[in-house]
């Protein structure tokens, strides 16, 4: 299954120092009432934190690798930026976690819910397009973050950014003002027959964890007037957009209306980035964008270090994609790439 999912306008690659001060990180797991879901939201924070917690691996499995985090530590005064991540399609929250971390380590606060209904062992292609939904998912968390007296009080709510990957990026793009055009995406899908469009091709879906037939999802049938609406949340002062899915159908319009710095990176050259993310022509159109691109990388590279015999592992219960293929740099590096450029990104767009 895929995993959808800065130019004023010139290509710039960074050189960003490490922090000068690293903070020590805790986590902690909360549940975020979403009243567009009618259900909690499970939510992972990651924080600049004071001695105390138990260490823990965010995001450890069979297949990924977990990152170091001390687990209910307490948390510094602040107040801190705030960063909502979204995650890809079919991903986790926790999957993000060796990022999360690090922007933590720099003096962010990072949280991001798990999203129902495409998130891993509960993601379907009909639940796929639903970026409204999403997009609430994250106002949600902004909302709880910034009226709850523990967390209002170690953030400030003027500086707030969303970082989003893949379908996550999309997600990040639509509550920074832009909106997409149904038929665009449709008439997108009925000649590329890879990434997203091979997803909502049908076959299987993701149901508390156990694999279910579904049938091809034709997107003409989707909440025209939803799907299109504004999602933009005027909270949100800058964005960080890995490898944004719908990248051919948001309206230009829209794009050129964004008023926010919005920082796009593509995971690979312009010769090897798939059709579906490819965000230099978004980030042309977009008044306050830049725009950096990763050599050596795909867009797996996003998803964290893969362990010994993970390829394998995928194998045997049918995994198609190359999510742990090597690319010809070490994922650590790419990584470290990404980091510098997300966290000067931020430092850049919501002050030190």
């Amino acid at each position: 299954m895929p995993l959808l999912q800065f130019l004023p306008a010139a290509v710039f690659i960074l050189a960003v120092a490490t922090p000068a001060q690293a903070h020590d990180v805790g986590v902690r797991e909360i549940s975020v009432p979403a009243p567009e879901r009618g259900r909690d939201l499970a939510v992972s924070i990651w924080y600049p934190a004071a001695a105390g917690g138990e260490t823990t691996l965010v995001g450890d499995n069979q297949i990924f690798k977990g990152t170091e985090a001390a687990r209910n530590a307490p948390s510094l005064p602040g107040p801190f930026p705030l960063v909502v991540v979204s995650h890809g399609s079919g991903g986790r929250v926790q999957a993000m976690s060796w990022l999360a971390t690090a922007l933590a380590e720099a003096g962010f606060i990072v949280a991001g819910p798990n999203h129902p209904g495409t998130t891993s062992g509960d993601s379907t292609p009909a639940n796929t397009p639903k970026l409204w939904e999403r997009t609430a998912d994250l106002s949600a968390v902004i909302d709880k973050l910034t009226g709850d007296g523990e967390w209002n009080r170690v953030i400030d709510a003027d500086r707030i950014a969303v970082l989003g990957f893949s379908l996550g990026g999309s997600t990040a793009m639509e509550i920074s003002g832009a909106q997409a055009s149904l038929e665009a995406y449709a008439r997108y899908c009925d000649s590329y027959t890879k990434w997203d469009c091979a997803w909502f091709s049908g076959g299987k879906g993701y149901v508390d964890d156990i694999p279910v037939a579904v049938d091809k999802l034709d997107l003409r049938t989707l909440d025209k007037a939803r799907f299109e609406q504004s999602n933009l949340d005027r909270r949100i002062k800058a964005a960080v957009l890995v490898d944004p899915g719908l990248a051919q159908a948001y309206r230009d319009e829209s794009l050129k209306t964004i008023e926010i710095p919005m920082h796009f990176i593509n995971l690979g050259s312009a010769e090897t980035l798939p059709l579906a993310v490819a965000s230099k022509p978004l980030a042309a159109l977009t008044p306050k964008s830049s725009y950096a691109a990763i050599a050596g990388a795909d867009h797996f590279s996003f998803l964290p270090e893969c362990k010994d015999g993970a390829t394998e592992r995928l194998k045997s219960v049918g995994e198609v994609d190359p999510i742990c293929e090597p690319t010809g740099r070490a994922r650590t590096d790419i990584h470290a790439d990404i980091i510098k450029l997300a966290r000067e990104a931020l430092q850049q767009s919501l002050g030190e």
